[in-house]
């Protein structure tokens, strides 16, 4: 692998993996499928990344032909995807997006009629949500080459297998690591996402004043 490619894999990895948050999202998961035998909560775990994998892959393939449709630039879906992040960010530093989650989750498990939480709320939008969504059209966006493509899919591919991996053991996880250090690492990864999503919405900038400055060159 080239250079390139793996600090296309890195920056990937990461982005999808502090978005899609699976240490964050083990606590939830185990939570909402208290009571339930190790047979079905497996089998939630793995319809919820199924679900998640099949709604990312759906706007990783046809995300830019819907922004073209609506005729959105990328550069403007680099700043407004950027923004969201670093919002979504921000909430993980101060603990926000995980109260959040953990309200929604509470709601749920109060319904008696609902058992099975693989698609809502675990499925979406908890793993495939506003920000997971952002975060890969924004890398599709940036890839130009098949071999790029595959080098954002495995990232995706790994960050979920590691999602189903937390979710099946989300119990003994939780049990191990503790809440307090599951806090500190939320916190972590809500300040490597503040500083990708910077990332993000400088290039929209950059990008859009040089199409502007091109123009103004041309004519």
């Amino acid at each position: 692998m080239s250079p390139e490619l793996w600090e296309l894999f890195v920056s990937a990895f990461a982005t999808l993996f502090v978005v899609i948050d699976p240490p964050g999202c083990a606590p939830i998961f185990s939570g909402l499928t208290r009571g339930a035998s190790d047979a079905a909560r497996r089998s939630m775990a793995i319809r919820s990344v199924l679900v998640a994998s099949g709604v990312l892959l759906i706007f990783a393939f046809f995300g830019r032909p819907l922004l073209d449709a609506l005729g959105i630039s990328l550069d403007a879906f680099r700043v407004a995807g950027g923004i969201m992040l670093f919002i979504i960010a921000l909430e993980m530093v101060f603990e926000k997006r995980t109260a959040r989650r953990e309200t929604r989750a509470q709601e749920v498990a109060e319904q008696a009629e609902v058992e099975d939480v693989s698609v809502f709320p675990m499925g979406i939008p908890m793993l495939a949500g506003p920000g997971s969504i952002a975060a890969l059209m924004l890398m599709m966006s940036e890839t130009t080459t098949l071999a790029e493509r595959s080098i954002v899919f495995g990232a995706l591919g790994l960050v979920l297998i590691i999602t189903m991996a937390a979710l099946v053991l989300a119990g003994p996880m939780i049990g191990f690591i503790g809440h307090k250090i599951e806090a500190m690492l939320t916190r972590l990864l809500g300040v490597i996402l503040a500083a990708l999503a910077a990332q993000f919405v400088i290039d929209g900038i950059i990008g859009s004043v040089t199409d502007v400055m091109a123009k103004l060159a041309a004519a």
